[in-house]
């Protein structure tokens, strides 16, 4: 039986390629990519001769099946067009099936343009929540954004340039005026880091044609109270301690305070680490917050 490798390819600039992702495509015989053509200019790049079969957002559920057969043949690579697979890019379905499955999974670290973009913005925060790409209608848009206009996190999401300005829009309207940064073309020759405010970037983008793929990172939100975080943090201890279930809890404390219910369920969580005696989780993955 083989492994299935989550394998992150360049966002931008061929050598921010890692020495264990090149081994890893040079060893498989299979690589799922998302986009055959560019992997294909990677693998010569890096002298691969694996075979390719496309996977990709229309025909994934379909791959998997296939995807699984040749993997008890030997180890299979995914690879997304760029960055790291399943961050926005399909691949999901496929790790919870290998998982599943009883094989393998081994993700490599390696470029990923939500990370370098929100270390580049140096804005002040806890640590931040990955929005992904916002949906294509406004109403669904303005929902997204509204859900978030409380939380202390900032706010990461990509933009493709031709949707900048009614995205922006939308963030002005829902978030307000604040701190934000549009990261373009990272690590590329042209690579940006367009510094100011919201209602800032929104007149520029009015004015100036945006080029080039898109990473927002928005400040979180300023406007809560910060006795009013702690008093959400002790009623959660107290119904923790009364023997609640989290679930119940944590809507019950959301709802109460006008707070993200996945801001409520790290308060949860730390109670329990206080309980225990063990050291912060550094890592929250649920909706894609990173503390």
């Amino acid at each position: 039986m083989g492994r299935l490798l989550v394998v992150p390819t360049p966002i931008g600039n061929l050598e921010d390629m890692t020495f264990r992702a090149v081994r890893a495509l040079r060893e498989v015989s299979l690589v799922l990519a998302e986009d055959t053509r560019r992997t294909r200019h990677l693998l010569t790049h890096f002298d691969s001769r694996a075979r390719m079969l496309a996977y990709h957002q229309h025909n994934k559920r379909a791959r998997v099946a296939q995807a699984l057969d040749a993997l008890v043949l030997g180890d299979v690579a995914l690879v997304s067009s760029a960055g790291t697979p399943s961050i926005s890019d399909p691949g999901f379905e496929l790790i919870q099936a290998a998982v599943e499955a009883g094989i393998d999974v081994d993700v490599l670290p390696g470029a990923s343009a939500v990370i370098t973009a929100y270390v580049g913005a140096a804005l002040p925060s806890p640590g931040f929540a990955f929005l992904g790409f916002l949906p294509r209608r406004r109403s669904d848009r303005r929902r997204k954004l509204h859900d978030w206009k409380t939380s202390p996190y900032a706010l990461v999401l990509y933009e493709a340039p031709h949707r900048i300005e009614p995205a922006l829009e939308d963030i002005c309207a829902e978030l307000g005026t604040r701190p934000m940064v549009a990261a373009r073309e990272l690590t590329k020759v042209h690579q940006e880091y367009i510094r100011g405010t919201t209602a800032e970037l929104l007149e520029l983008f009015r004015i100036t044609e945006p080029r080039g793929e898109f990473t927002l990172v928005i400040a979180g939100s300023e406007t809560r109270a910060a006795d009013s975080v702690e008093e959400a943090r002790r009623d959660i201890a107290r119904r923790r301690a009364r023997g609640e279930r989290s679930k119940e809890a944590v809507a019950t404390v959301a709802s109460n305070y006008d707070m993200p219910r996945n801001t409520v369920y790290s308060m949860w969580i730390e109670t329990s680490q206080m309980e225990t005696g063990t050291d912060p989780t550094p890592v929250e993955e649920s909706d894609g917050i990173i503390q």
